[in-house]
């Protein structure tokens, strides 16, 4: 295995688990603590973790983005879930934005049964995974690559956003807060997501429950700009209250 899919795999571990120990990876690797110690401290260079005393821990920033090969393994039973939920309001001959993020992957992998559908992404990932889909009309934004992301990003990218109507905007964001709106982690991923609000008939948010109560560094919007909001978990009363009262919609079963 190399170095940096063995990091990868750690740093899987640290999302999933928060925590990771020295020894235990040793004996999963077959290496030596030194060489795991030395993976810690490339990711804890890279922001992704803080070593401690033994192991390390997952550093949870919201000025971090976790690698997309990180995210997209995160998670996957809720993400699974709240594309379930969303497809069925998708018909045949729709015209969708979706953003790069891992949960609107699995709802791309949910819509290909659907025909004659126009997609406009700007997700590599997306990209590969419908690449196969006869009778589709299949928009990429062209832009620069984010680095670990597989997404487009930048002027040209929010052009091609800029530049279309579309039936729904699909897109997920780092945290969520009633106060605050809806948050992302850098700018250039927020401006994206700003751009298909105002592009669409019918915003949408696909969130787990882990982004609920979370600041993250950048507003990409307020409540009044999202029509839907679909979940994997039932929410608290108060969160039911509060999007009533921006009068977006709640799906969560």
């Amino acid at each position: 295995m190399l170095a940096i899919e063995r990091r990868n795999e750690i740093l899987t571990k640290l999302q999933e688990d928060k925590r990771v120990v020295v020894s235990d990876l040793s004996q999963i690797y077959h290496v030596t603590e030194e060489t795991i110690r030395r993976d810690l401290e490339k990711l804890e260079k890279e922001g992704l973790a803080k070593k401690t005393y033994g192991g390390a821990v997952l550093n949870d920033s919201f000025y971090t983005d976790l690698p997309y090969t990180v995210r997209k393994k995160a998670n996957v039973l809720s993400k699974q879930q709240i594309a379930e939920r969303i497809v069925s309001r998708i018909g045949d001959g729709a015209h969708i934005m979706l953003d790069a993020s891992s949960t609107a992957l699995f709802v791309a992998k949910q819509l290909k049964d659907r025909k004659n559908l126009t997609i406009i992404t700007n997700s590599i990932e997306i990209l590969l995974e419908i690449s196969d889909r006869s009778g589709w009309n299949i928009l990429c934004t062209g832009g620069m690559l984010k680095e670990g992301g597989l997404a487009l990003v930048g002027y040209q990218a929010e052009r091609m956003f800029s530049s279309f109507h579309v039936d729904y905007a699909i897109f997920s964001s780092k945290g969520i807060d009633i106060e605050s709106g809806i948050m992302d982690s850098n700018e250039n991923d927020a401006q994206i997501k700003r751009l298909m609000t105002k592009a669409a008939k019918e915003r949408i948010l696909v969130v787990d429950y882990t982004k609920f109560e979370r600041i993250s560094f950048v507003k990409v919007c307020e409540w009044t700009d999202i029509d839907l909001l679909v979940t994997d978990k039932e929410p608290e009363e108060r969160w039911k209250q509060a999007l009533e009262s921006f009068q977006v919609e709640l799906i969560y079963e």
